[in-house]
């Protein structure tokens, strides 16, 4: 029977397997760039945490042509994809899109770079798969829905990695689309109390989505997969509810990456707007940055129905601290910005942070959730013992596209706080490279550690 799902998920497929490089506009082009560089650079910055070196120290990895971005391990295409797929989430500022839900490069660069690398692809088709690979990503993000409590790591992004590293292998259409519904049934039910609990099995699920992604592509080349309408019960069914129209809405005609938001705070992306609404009022009257916590009355945050779950005052973690607005937010008005070092174990056991965040009340307010997805709106209002009231609003967060995009400029100072200015300029060489070069080969001795003192 040829359901919608099957039908829609075949245009995909076409769309995907003819697509050439010429046909990406050239301001979608210098976003895709902006994407890679920016997730290069958070990925280098993941890899050297405590937790990521431990792993890299104890995984006996095997030797192979793919490099762990900032880092000097090489290993395989596959044991490769899965790292940096962790590594690239693990911070909180890889780049998002609202309308998809989640994080479409996140869930298919990893992949095609660690493959691209394998089958020494040139520059130009690994910024292709990754163009396609994105706009699969955002459509299977829009198209499902997931139920209450899914976390969006390593689900509707799955088939998305699966069509990217299947425009690098050259696959037909039809083989094409077998890839994605291979890749469409391969997704985690992971519960997005695992990122509030600050367990890193939440990374772990971006790590499997690539790994998926590029066994799926190999199964459709073997002739091992086929289109049978995967995702209209895995992720309609299983995980949430499914819309397969909106897999094929505008399809050449509409790029997602035009509406894609890169994070400036290291937060999940929901504690964004309640961040820059502190940052903008400490602006406003700097007092407040050094007001004592007995002179709050109250301090207030509406917001929307997706964020108002992460509202636990006392993180125990790194990762849990990224996802608690009270934290982050008590964090932004001392401090002024969060950075990982905001989440370091000083800032977790200061007394006067806690504090500040047990004042801190997180409410739905309907209103808001009304203006989803198009803003993801918050309203901070902070009422002290003297009498008087301050409060404010954003629409959106600072790197939404539509509301206050960020520049080259400003990406190339975000990852200078986060990595050596040297690998930040040669990330942002990689990028610029990457769709003209006769091999992605060439470029490699970019992402490592041991080209800083170098000047390409």
């Amino acid at each position: 029977m040829h359901t919608p799902t099957i039908w829609a998920v075949e245009q995909l497929g076409s769309w995907v397997s003819h697509l050439q490089w010429s046909d990406v506009p050239a301001d979608v082009a210098e976003r895709l760039q902006f994407i890679w560089a920016d997730y290069l650079t958070v990925a280098s910055a993941g890899a050297q945490l405590p937790e990521y070196q431990a792993l890299l120290n104890a995984w006996p990895l095997p030797l192979g042509p793919v490099p762990i971005p900032g880092t000097n391990f090489f290993t395989t295409a596959e044991t490769g994809a899965w790292i940096i797929g962790a590594t690239g989430v693990s911070l909180e500022q890889d780049e998002g899109n609202k309308f998809a839900k989640g994080h479409p490069a996140a869930h298919v660069l990893p992949a095609v770079l660690a493959l691209g690398i394998s089958i020494g692809a040139t520059g130009e088709a690994c910024a292709l798969a990754v163009a396609a690979g994105y706009e699969v990503a955002a459509r299977f993000g829009r198209a499902t829905t997931p139920n209450p409590g899914v976390h969006p790591h390593g689900n509707w992004g799955v088939a998305a990695a699966a069509a990217g590293c299947s425009k690098l292998l050259g696959l037909d259409a039809i083989a094409t689309a077998a890839a994605i519904d291979h890749g469409s049934g391969m997704g985690i039910a992971g519960h997005f109390s695992s990122a509030i609990d600050g367990n890193l099995v939440r990374n772990s699920w971006m790590g499997a989505a690539q790994m998926s992604g590029i066994a799926s592509a190999y199964l459709a080349a073997a002739g091992s997969a086929r289109n049978t309408g995967t995702a209209a019960d895995s992720l309609g069914k299983i995980l949430g509810t499914w819309d397969p129209a909106v897999l094929t809405e505008q399809l050449g005609e509409r790029w997602d990456a035009r509406s894609n938001y890169f994070k400036i705070h290291a937060a999940c992306a929901f504690t964004h707007p309640p961040i820059d609404a502190i940052i903008e009022l400490t602006a406003q009257h700097p007092e407040l940055s050094s007001t004592p916590v007995s002179e709050f009355v109250s301090f207030e945050i509406d917001t929307h129905y997706l964020a108002v779950g992460l509202s636990d005052a006392q993180p125990a973690s790194r990762l849990s601290a990224m996802f608690s607005i009270p934290f982050v937010s008590a964090v932004a008005l001392r401090e002024g910005h969060v950075t990982p070092v905001q989440h370091g174990e000083d800032r977790l056991n200061n007394k006067e942070i806690l504090e500040l965040a047990g004042l801190i009340s997180v409410r739905h307010d309907p209103s808001l959730s009304a203006r989803l997805p198009s803003e993801r709106a918050a309203r901070v209002r902070i009422t002290l013992t003297n009498g008087i009231t301050h409060e404010t609003e954003v629409p959106n967060p600072i790197g939404d596209s539509e509301f206050a995009p960020l520049s080259r400029d400003d990406l190339v100072i975000k990852g200078e706080c986060l990595i050596s200015p040297q690998l930040v300029r040669n990330i942002w060489l990689f990028a610029d490279r990457l769709p003209t070069a006769p091999s992605i080969f060439d470029l490699l001795h970019l992402l490592t550690l041991n080209t800083q003192g170098e000047n390409p």
